[in-house]
């Protein structure tokens, strides 16, 4: 994990917060309906040439803007997700490196270890680690409010039902490696290692037809081993995270305590068992912070 630092803004709780959560959103949506009208009013007829498919555009994004204000009132968000920007041109993807201080010591030819991706765009990235918690209702909510998001999976966990995440897979999300068993891989033989990291990759492509890019080593936890085995296991990259969100708190990995550019997000599949809530306040908790701080989650694999 990266610290235990509570997050020092909680938001109000009980009818209070439901009340200005409601009322944020609803005002959101007589906003949107209002612009709709004034727009139709002032444009009368579609003018010739290349006016009524610019027309047409212009209604479906103010649509779009509709069903995603009346999807945040649904699921209790203060305010709808903010639209993330278009995914850079693939020859223009930011270069990934090692974060300083996260290097073996001959990491030369290794995939990168990284916390965040190098850009300016106001965005961040959401993972979720392990497949413990199987929650319908988590998959409608982000399927609904259109919020990407990256899993890594242990097969221990995810083998109870794999059909779950291959709905999840269907949603357009993208399934990486989280080792077969969760072990503490530093104190693993490089052999012992490579069958955790490659009988992952092997789970997932029998049952999801795609080997995995992707890997990260359970708690954050590895050693050069690790990522040799990693590589010999077809693994591009290892991110890691600088923020993780609770049902009741955020933890931060930097001093400043606030969220940057480009920041990956660490949450966990896990519900009342767990924790004291669902994964669906889980999800509120992160948007709320991240919208509140004008940020926009974006697809991890379309940065890399």
């Amino acid at each position: 994990m990266c610290g235990s630092a509570a997050w020092a803004r909680p938001a109000p709780t009980g009818p209070q917060r439901a009340i200005h959560r409601h009322h944020a959103v609803r005002t959101a949506l007589v906003l949107l309906a209002a612009t709709a009208l004034a727009t139709g009013c002032s444009e009368g007829s579609p003018a010739p040439g290349n006016a009524e498919p610019a027309a047409g555009q212009q209604a479906a994004g103010k649509l779009r803007q509709e069903r995603q204000a009346r999807a945040a009132l649904k699921w209790g968000l203060a305010e709808p997700p903010l639209p993330a920007p278009p995914p850079p041109d693939p020859a223009k993807k930011p270069r990934i490196t090692t974060r300083e201080g996260f290097a073996v010591e001959d990491h030369e030819g290794l995939p990168p270890v990284f916390t965040t991706v190098p850009t300016k765009d106001k965005v961040v990235f959401l993972t979720i680690d392990d497949g413990a918690e199987k929650d319908p209702a988590f998959l409608r909510m982000m399927s609904e409010l259109k919020i990407p998001y990256t899993a890594f999976l242990s097969d221990y966990l995810v083998k109870e039902d794999y059909g779950y995440f291959k709905k999840m897979q269907a949603a357009g999300v993208v399934l990486n490696n989280h080792t077969l068993s969760h072990r503490y891989m530093p104190d693993l033989s490089y052999d012992a290692q490579k069958r955790e990291i490659c009988g992952m990759q092997d789970v997932i492509e029998k049952r999801y037809g795609k080997r995995p890019a992707l890997f990260r080593p359970p708690f954050g936890n590895y050693n050069e081993d690790t990522l040799r085995a990693a590589r010999a296991c077809g693994i591009k990259a290892v991110p890691l995270w600088n923020e993780e969100v609770f049902v009741d708190r955020w933890d931060y990995r930097e001093w400043n305590r606030d969220l940057r550019p480009g920041d990956i997000v660490l949450s966990h599949f896990r519900g009342e068992e767990d924790w004291d809530g669902t994964m669906p306040d889980m999800v509120r908790r992160f948007l709320n912070l991240v919208t509140d701080k004008g940020y926009a989650v974006a697809r991890l694999e379309d940065y890399l």
